[in-house]
């Protein structure tokens, strides 16, 4: 009987360690695409920085790709978590501005998750079919905040939720990108006034033809967005 416990007691801790030395590596990832582009990473830089052998290292993780989303699930999963809470139960937009302005504090994650974006776009990529789902799961969470904004009454019943969370992530993923691209853009405001203009447009019920009432605008007034 104490052979068998002893045995027992010897298998759960190995498995204790194994689990540990995943959890560090997959940690010692994130720590690489902090520092270095997602597209001169690899796995022989986790290696060096655990001080293991790409060979022990891929005997956890035989797939640099699975690597990888370990990686992104737990630096943007714990990311997440922490907006989820500081927002609460507060309306969608807040939440898409929270996430906005996690991103514009850690502009490496931001860069990641825009680079996965292309990965995504691309079928034949091994990461592809996963990153999609991942999309989507994101894009429906963003719609369902916006059914039940309208149901609380913090959101006009004329916006459709589906389009609106096209619109809204639209915006997310757009400024970003931009904000990559033009240091002077301030990302925060740059989204809340887009978020105005939006919601604005919100409280009005769609008209196909809205495109040849803007056109007889007059010249005058504030054209400033």
């Amino acid at each position: 009987m104490l052979e068998h416990t002893s045995a027992d007691t010897q298998a759960a801790a190995a498995a204790a360690a194994t689990l540990h030395l995943r959890i560090t590596i997959v940690g010692a990832t994130v720590d690489v695409l902090r520092d270095v582009p997602f597209h001169e990473a690899h796995v022989g830089m986790v290696a060096d920085r655990m001080g293991i052998t790409t060979a022990e290292l891929r005997q956890h993780f035989p797939s640099w790709d699975g690597l990888v989303l370990a990686a992104v699930d737990r630096w943007n999963g714990a990311r997440l978590e922490e907006v989820a809470h500081e927002v609460g139960d507060g309306p969608t937009v807040d939440l898409l501005r929270a996430i906005v302005a996690s991103n514009a504090e850690d502009p490496a994650l931001m860069r990641l998750l825009v680079a996965l974006l292309s990965v995504a776009g691309n079928p034949e990529h091994p990461m592809s079919t996963y990153l999609r789902s991942r999309y989507q799961l994101f894009f429906s969470q963003i719609r369902r905040g916006l059914e039940h904004d309208i149901a609380v009454g913090r959101a006009p019943h004329t916006m459709e939720p589906r389009r609106g969370a096209e619109q809204l992530i639209a915006l997310y993923e757009g400024l970003q990108l931009q904000a990559m691209l033009r240091p002077d853009l301030d990302l925060v405001p740059a989204f809340d006034r887009a978020v105005a203009r939006l919601e604005r447009g919100w409280m009005e019920r769609y008209e196909p033809q809205a495109a040849q009432r803007f056109s007889q605008w007059s010249d005058g007034g504030s054209w400033e967005i």
